[in-house]
């Protein structure tokens, strides 16, 4: 009986890193206890990151196939979309029916819309309510009579956790650059989608900017992983139309 007690203490001071004598006292046994949260909470957040990564992908399969309806559904009640500068659209009905302005539901013969979902950072918030990801968005497009055309953008969006399921609150996608199929980017990019008269947006474009050959980044939503700064405030190009002032170099005796 002796050596089944011994047995069964050692397995729980071998469980949690810790010394017999230290098990014993009753602060250890709340740290114990603290440690343990700490564990179940650490495991929540990365089931949380999980479920962000499945939701984001559903949705570009969703999208590449033109299912409107079911890229919708991944939208929380107030959920917002914004491409390009279409503009801001709000709710799933507005949503599924802005998504509507790049053909109809179900991707039809000859056509391409193929969205993908790469190079993800997901931040969960310590609340495990909220959470925001970056990600990279290279496009293949095409359609019958028209050349293909190739694009990339960045995606940077914000989820909610609505009864304990994971939703898109929001969908901002940044276009980089599009350009046609046979020709380089520097001669061949395409402009970007602006807001339909046929079916306007709830708001306008939150942020205006230029994709290629402009070189607009989009603030980052996560801090540096080694400084901890933020990313936000970014040294980028000048550009009259945006009213972006140009970058000023220091020479090399810093004047």
């Amino acid at each position: 009986m002796r050596t089944g007690k011994k047995l069964l203490q050692f397995c729980c001071i071998a469980a949690v890193g810790l010394t017999p004598l230290t098990l014993a006292t009753p602060t250890m046994a709340q740290s114990v206890e603290a440690r343990l949260a700490a564990y179940r909470e650490r495991v929540e957040r990365l089931e949380d990151q999980a479920a962000i990564e499945n939701l984001q992908a559903s949705f570009g399969y969703y999208f590449d196939k033109g299912l409107w309806d079911e890229a919708a559904s991944l939208f929380a009640d107030n959920g917002t979309y914004e491409y390009e500068q279409q503009g801001v659209y709000v709710g799933k009905d507005r949503i599924q029916r802005a998504m509507l302005l790049l053909g109809p539901q179900g991707l039809a013969p000859g056509y391409l819309n193929n969205h993908m979902m790469l190079q993800n950072v997901i931040i969960v918030d310590d609340d495990g309510q909220t959470a925001t990801g970056r990600w990279q968005g290279p496009i293949q497009l095409a359609e019958p009579g028209a050349n293909g055309e190739w694009a990339v953008g960045i995606y940077e969006n914000e989820y909610v956790k609505d009864g304990g399921v994971w939703k898109i609150s929001k969908l901002h996608f940044y276009l980089t650059a599009k350009t046609d199929y046979d020709r380089p980017y520097t001669s061949g990019s395409q402009p970007m989608q602006g807001q339909s008269a046929l079916f306007p947006p709830d708001r306008p474009p939150s942020e205006v900017y230029r994709s290629f050959p402009a070189a607009y980044i989009p603030p980052f939503s996560f801090k540096h992983p080694v400084t901890g700064e933020p990313l936000t405030d970014l040294p980028m190009a000048g550009d009259d139309v945006v009213g972006r002032a140009p970058i000023e170099f220091e020479d090399e005796a810093g004047e």
